[in-house]
């Protein structure tokens, strides 16, 4: 299942590109994150709380920033599985930032597999669900990066 969205943050491209990068930071941004970790540079472990349909689980999750060009792209690889092991997933995304006129553009494009008990769904199910978890993601990081941005 492929993701792709595009949001822009009224903030230096510098600035979002040290905000998107501290997980500290991006972790109360994502719906349902309930911890986050740095294992080592640039490798993270996060506990994420899911619901679709009648299920609710958490998936425990690696994160490994794979190739950055700061201040403008990351190459993200996750996989991870439910805690009863009952679904997988795995996703290779792409982070690219781009800034015109003091607005950073993000946009962030991911193929995400997902097998096991949650795949059953249906992907037009699995869509809906990844759009409104990046919607929410997107406004919340937006909110967050804008109160802290320096003073123009």
């Amino acid at each position: 299942m492929i993701i792709e969205e595009e949001f822009a943050i009224q903030a230096p491209l510098d600035h979002v590109w040290g905000c998107i990068r501290d997980a500290a930071f991006v972790a109360p941004c994502v719906p349902g994150c309930q911890n986050v970790e740095e294992v080592c540079g640039g490798v993270y472990r996060a506990a994420i709380k899911v619901g679709i349909g009648p299920i609710k689980t958490i998936f425990k999750l690696d994160i490994k920033i794979a190739d950055e060009t700061p201040p403008n792209f990351a190459r993200i690889e996750t996989s991870g599985q439910e805690g009863t092991n009952a679904s997988r997933l795995t996703a290779k995304s792409q982070l690219t930032l781009s800034c015109a006129g003091g607005i950073t553009n993000v946009h962030y494009k991911s193929d995400v597999q997902l097998t096991g008990r949650l795949a059953k769904y249906g992907l037009g199910i699995m869509k809906k669900k990844a759009a409104a978890l990046g919607k929410e993601f997107a406004d919340n990081f937006r909110a967050a990066v804008e109160d802290k941005a320096p003073a123009a």
